[in-house]
């Protein structure tokens, strides 16, 4: 199957005083690689997140973004040390008395002592927002997941496009090859007619084009470009990723399309090939976007 390495998801879920926002995108990359941001108290779970994105990525760079909102976050309480703010109470007491200071001790005066009180996270339930997480995770990578498909069949209309002109000048030269022997054979035999006024050794002729048409023989590259385009239709039809296995037979194909090119002493050979490494180049472009 197809699929492009580019997409997006998105994912909300709702829980008990808070929300889970998920956002992905992929883009091209060699491998498989993964990108999470997600608050620090929750990166018990990111191995987990990992493999639920493997289940459908498998090929390209996922940026993933997680987002916890909500009162459950924000519910923090203070816990004051009464034994120590007892004993900061008794010593002020003792001071006033010892040196007969007649102001009296205020709520100001006790609150000074910041070692007395500390803000603390109420405790949350992890394990609630663990679970909605990871499901918020699915959702959005089903998501992504269907936009890469997509993509992936707009990608593969325009492949197999490309791949038939590609075709039809493979068609081309099967029918200019026998015509560059031909046409070198009238070449040479006009050329040494006019300095041997048509006193004409066949045999030597016959043996200079015998020597030339070995040279310029592109069949055998014909019959693997044959082959190469039959495996490409094969291989596009998989139901696994086929990313890498198309660029590497591209590569066989654009090596035999060179080869033509430098045997066929032909201008209308030479302009096909033009052509012909034309549609590799764009199919290749549409290929590197591909899982």
């Amino acid at each position: 199957m197809v699929k492009s390495m580019t997409g997006f998801g998105k994912s909300r879920k709702q829980g008990d005083g808070f929300t889970v926002n998920v956002e992905m995108k992929t883009v091209n990359h060699r491998f498989c690689e993964q990108l999470i941001k997600l608050p620090k108290q929750f990166l018990m779970i990111e191995e987990q997140i990992k493999k639920t994105i493997s289940t459908c990525i498998h090929r390209g760079r996922a940026e993933v973004f997680i987002a916890v909102e909500g009162n459950a976050l924000n519910n923090q309480k203070v816990e004051v040390d009464w034994l120590l703010l007892d004993r900061y109470h008794q010593l002020l007491t003792d001071i006033k008395n010892r040196y007969s200071i007649q102001q009296t001790i205020t709520i100001d005066d006790l609150l000074q002592n910041k070692d007395c009180f500390q803000l603390v996270d109420a405790e949350l339930n992890k394990e609630e927002i663990e679970k909605l997480i990871l499901l918020a995770v699915e959702d959005a990578v089903l998501e992504l997941d269907k936009m890469r498909e997509k993509e992936g069949e707009t990608l593969k209309k325009d492949i197999l496009f490309l791949l038939e002109s590609f075709k039809q000048s493979t068609s081309v030269l099967e029918k200019l090859a026998p015509q560059v022997i031909v046409s070198y054979r009238e070449k040479i035999k006009a050329r040494v007619e006019s300095y041997l006024q048509d006193v004409l050794d066949e045999s030597r002729l016959a043996s200079e084009v015998a020597v030339f048409s070995e040279k310029a023989d592109i069949n055998e590259e014909l019959i693997r470009l044959k082959s190469h385009l039959q495996q490409f239709h094969e291989i596009i039809e998989e139901k696994k990723m086929i990313g890498r296995k198309l660029d590497f037979l591209l590569q066989e194909m654009n090596r035999e399309v060179n080869t033509i090119g430098s045997k066929a002493n032909s201008a209308e050979i030479g302009k096909e090939v033009v052509e012909m490494k034309s549609y590799l180049e764009k199919i290749k472009e549409q290929i590197q976007n591909m899982e």
